[in-house]
C-alpha cells in the first residue's frame, strides 16, 4: 500500500504504516507481533514487507513490540543516540541500529526524513516529517505544549497526525492520582485540546489535505468533543480540510497517495 495508516494510537501502545514505491516502515512499534500483523493485513500489506522502523522515543507504548518485530524481521531500526541506548538498557536488545541525529535531515530510499525534537519526558523524544516525491506529512504526538521548533516545522503540510490527548478540565475532574495528574499537564507531559487547537488555527493552510487527532484518552477526552471543537476550527479556516481520530483498538482511515 502506497500510503500511511494508523494501526494503533493511544497509550495502550503505538504504531503506523508508511509505504512509498520503494519503502514500508512503521513509525514506532508499541503493538505484539500479532497485533501489527492482523492489522497489516486489513491494509493488504504482509509483515514481511516491512523494512525498517522509526522510533520516537522509549516510553513503552512505543517499543513495547521491538524485540520479537526484530527478532523476526532483522530490520533496520532509526533511532537517536540516546533512545537507542534506553533500548538496549530497558529491552537488553541490539536490533540493527541506524543512528540518526535529532535535527537532522536524512534520506532513507525514496523518503526525506526530518527527525525534530518535542518537549516529552524522555531522554530525546521526536517527532518525524517525512517528504515523499511532492508532499510532506508532519507525526507528532506525545508532547507537554507546542515549541516554536514544532510550530515552525509543521508548517507547509500536506497531511498531519497530531496530539489532543486530553481535555484539561476532565483531567482536573478525573480520578486518576495527583501524580499522574501533573505529568500530564505538565510541559513534558501530553498535549491538551485546547493547545492542539491554537496550533492549528496557526498552521492550517489550504493545501493541508488530512489531520488525524492522535493519542486520545480513554478518559479525559471524548470524541464528540474533538469532533465539535475541530470540525468548527476547520470550517472557519479551511473547510477542505479533511479531519480522522486515530483508534487505539483499530485502525484508523488510511490515506492513499
Amino acid at each position: 500500500m502506497i500510503g500511511y495508516c494508523p494501526l494503533a494510537s493511544g497509550s495502550k501502545g503505538n504504531c503506523i504504516y508508511f509505504g512509498s514505491k520503494k519503502a514500508k516502515i512503521l513509525i514506532d512499534a508499541g503493538l505484539s507481533y500479532s497485533q501489527v500483523c492482523q492489522r497489516l493485513e486489513k491494509i493488504d500489506v504482509k509483515i514481511e514487507d516491512i523494512d525498517a522502523i522509526l522510533i520516537t522515543h522509549e516510553h513503552s507504548d512505543h517499543i513495547a513490540g521491538l524485540k520479537i518485530l526484530t527478532d523476526k524481521l532483522g530490520i533496520e531500526v532509526f533511532a537517536n543516540s540516546d533512545t537507542a541506548k534506553s533500548i538496549y538498557n530497558n529491552l537488553h536488545i541490539l536490533p540493527k541500529f541506524r543512528i540518526f541525529t535529532t535535527s537532522q535531515t536524512f534520506e532513507y530510499k525514496d523518503l526525506t526524513i526530518l527527525p525534530f525534537s518535542i518537549p516529552h519526558d524522555t531522554l530525546d523524544p521526536v517527532g518525524f516529517v517525512i517528504e515523499y516525491e511532492n508532499l510532506k506529512f508532519g507525526f507528532c504526538t506525545d508532547l507537554g505544549f507546542i515549541s516554536s521548533l514544532v510550530k515552525y516545522t509543521l508548517k507547509d503540510l500536506d497531511y498531519l497526525y497530531i496530539e489532543a490527548n486530553h481535555q484539561t478540565s476532565m483531567v482536573h475532574s478525573s480520578n486518576r492520582s495527583y501524580v499522574y495528574k501533573q505529568r500530564v499537564l505538565s510541559r513534558l507531559g501530553h498535549l491538551s485540546n485546547e493547545d492542539c487547537l491554537k496550533l492549528l488555527d496557526e498552521i492550517i493552510h489550504p493545501n493541508l489535505k488530512h489531520i488525524h487527532i492522535a493519542h486520545i484518552s480513554g478518559e479525559c477526552n471524548s470524541k464528540q468533543l474533538i469532533e465539535e471543537n475541530f470540525l468548527r476550527l476547520l470550517r472557519i479556516k479551511n473547510p477542505k480540510t479533511q479531519l480522522s481520530l486515530a483508534h487505539q483498538d483499530t485502525i484508523s482511515k488510511k490515506i492513499l497517495f
